[in-house]
């Protein structure tokens, strides 16, 4: 009978990310994590003051604060340039898989997970309408994780289902705006 396993074992919350303070750097703000969606649709520049979540290509942004975590905002960075360091709100908790070879893209199934979601939500703790959770409270959450190829199948699967999920929203809105286009050019123009 398989045993849980603590998060912590797969899972490196807020790694350390070297970013010289002052230095110009992509950010990443909280409006731009997407609701139910995996990837962030881009970033900004901005001067790096020293606060904040620091975060690399592959590490998944958690969304700790209310409504934002029970909106389900949680999104796979994916957008920045090779080896860059990004910087962010300070309530994002950054997930890295320890083993990114197998536990890359399960981290971040895992932050969706209702049973993940459902944990953090639990422990919240602050005033109303301003709570958080901390990632030491979620680096207490227990499951039954399967071995690491397993892992890297499942999160190689359910990435698989993404892209072509986002592929098919891409070519909806191309479709749309042919759309829009001919019917503008019959009906307006």
């Amino acid at each position: 009978m398989e045993s849980e396993t603590k998060i912590s074992e797969i899972v490196d919350f807020n790694p350390s990310r070297p970013l010289k303070r002052n230095a110009t750097a992509p950010f990443v703000d909280m409006a731009a994590l997407p609701e139910r969606q995996r990837d962030i649709a881009g970033f900004t520049e901005r001067e790096f003051t020293g606060g904040g979540s620091r975060f690399r290509n592959g590490d998944t942004l958690f969304a700790r604060i209310t409504p934002c975590l029970e909106n389900g905002k949680t999104a796979k960075v994916n957008v920045l340039p090779e080896g860059m360091t990004a910087h962010g709100s300070t309530e994002f908790i950054v997930m890295a898989a320890r083993e990114p070879d197998f536990d890359e893209d399960y981290v971040y199934y895992l932050a969706r997970h209702p049973e993940f979601r459902k944990f953090a939500e639990a422990r919240m703790e602050g005033t109303s309408g301003r709570q958080r959770v901390s990632w030491q409270s979620l680096s207490e959450f227990t499951f039954t994780f399967p071995p690491p190829k397993e892992r890297k199948k499942i999160g190689r699967i359910l990435r698989t289902l993404d892209d072509k999920i986002s592929l098919n929203r891409h070519t909806n809105q191309t479709l749309e705006a042919m759309a829009q286009a001919i019917f503008k050019s019959w009906f307006v123009d």
